[in-house]
């Protein structure tokens, strides 16, 4: 499936330092996506977890951070469960506009890395990034 790109856009009344620190930040990855192991770092591993009732910590996604340019880009491997340890892309990219920032998502590789079963995968991780998007919007603004 090699037109598996997920390419989003929202707009922000915030500054793009402002939305980068909602992107990288351990607290306020929480706020929107989910709870981080530790702040994104360039060239370490990062886990995103969910926390059970019983104190159990598993992990919902995770990768290696591969670029960082503060406070316009960041680039990072991606993989969940359902993908069985696969990694796909996710890059961002942070615009200054008139009085906020525009934030582009580009998420790739989920076809190749999901294979013969990629339209599930594709759908769960597009209707996740609707969400998780719609939470940033409200929160970092």
């Amino acid at each position: 499936m090699t037109n598996s790109l997920i390419n989003k856009s929202i707009f922000l009344a915030a500054s793009r330092e402002t939305v980068w620190s909602y992107l990288t930040e351990e607290e306020k990855l929480a706020l929107w996506f989910h709870p981080a192991d530790a702040d994104l770092v360039k060239g370490r591993d990062y886990a995103l977890i969910q926390q059970a009732d019983d104190g159990t910590e598993t992990k919902i996604c995770w990768g290696d951070v591969l670029s960082m340019q503060k406070p316009s880009s960041l680039v990072y491997t991606f993989t969940v469960k359902p993908l069985n340890g696969a990694m796909t892309t996710v890059s961002w990219t942070l615009e200054e506009i008139h009085g906020g920032t525009k934030l582009s998502l580009k998420h790739e590789g989920i076809g190749e890395a999901a294979k013969d079963v990629a339209f599930g995968p594709l759908m769960a991780l597009d209707k996740g990034w609707d969400e998780h998007l719609a939470k940033l919007r409200s929160t970092a603004t």
